[in-house]
């Protein structure tokens, strides 16, 4: 990749992000969403420029970055909550605020750009789960995504009852929801990584935030592709992906391919720099 595009992919990323942050600060009036997605936009881009000049840990100061942020000041400090629960609580109020424009950003609309890399990058609860032994998945692949559908559910239908029921104090529900959601999620997250020998058992079976972006995925513009003329069929992309993605095959329909989380794994483990 020569010096041009390697300026490009970081900047364009920044960009793609400051013309969101200028769009709703000036739709919103209200400057935190300048602030707000202008860090994010800025903390991604400085992953991929870093990665760019082979630093080992660029996306792991991506994801403390984001991650940190979006689960201590705007989840603990702030009381929003980000979680998928969040999202059903705004839309049900019909406003269009903190965790509503953080999934049409980011889960919603954002994966027709960069598919799952909101997973890889900006995730809290993975940003956790990377950290332990597991790298990539020691066990073949578990016929249980059903469950995403549950949990999937189970969210909006927790939502739902508390709006029929009329509970007082929904806010302050929403954000102890928030809490203890996480709480469960890095419990099970832990346990199926050590029970799977896989740190993503997580992303791969149980979020439900996946819901919304596999199908967007499927579209994602920015996409690892195979120069088939470079690639040797030594399978050491296959062995480093954490989300068990056939790089080396450039149609939409490849396996597990909606589940790229940009890691760029594969890239660095490519000997013919096929990828």
């Amino acid at each position: 990749m020569d010096n041009k595009k390697k300026w490009m992919i970081p900047l364009g990323m920044w960009v793609i992000f400051e013309i969101v942050a200028i769009t709703l600060w000036l739709t919103k009036n209200n400057i935190f969403y300048l602030l707000n997605f202008s860090y994010i936009g800025t903390s991604i881009a400085l992953g991929l420029f870093l990665f760019q000049r082979n630093y080992r840990h660029a996306r792991k100061i991506v994801q403390l970055m984001v991650g940190l942020y979006m689960l201590i000041y705007l989840g603990l400090i702030c009381q929003e909550n980000m979680q998928i629960e969040g999202f059903w609580y705004y839309l049900f109020t019909g406003v269009f605020e903190a965790a509503t424009i953080h999934y049409a950003v980011a889960k919603i609309f954002g994966p027709l750009i960069f598919g799952q890399g909101w997973c890889g990058y900006a995730c809290w609860t993975a940003m956790v789960l990377d950290f332990l032994p597991y790298k990539t998945s020691q066990t073949s692949r578990k016929k249980i995504g059903f469950i995403r559908y549950i949990t999937f559910a189970v969210s909006l239908i927790f939502v739902v009852a508390l709006f029929l029921s009329q509970v007082g104090n929904i806010e302050k529900i929403m954000f102890w929801a928030f809490i203890i959601g996480n709480i469960l999620y890095y419990a099970v997250g832990i346990i199926l990584a050590f029970a799977f020998k896989d740190n993503r058992a997580f992303c791969k079976y149980i979020c439900p935030i996946t819901v919304f972006l596999k199908p967007m995925s499927y579209f994602s513009l920015l996409r690892v592709k195979c120069d088939k003329e470079k690639c040797v069929s030594c399978g050491k992309c296959k062995q480093v992906c954490p989300m068990d993605v056939d790089v080396t095959d450039n149609s939409r329909k490849r396996e597990n391919g909606t589940e790229c989380i940009l890691c760029m794994e594969c890239v660095k483990a490519c000997p013919k720099k096929a990828l």
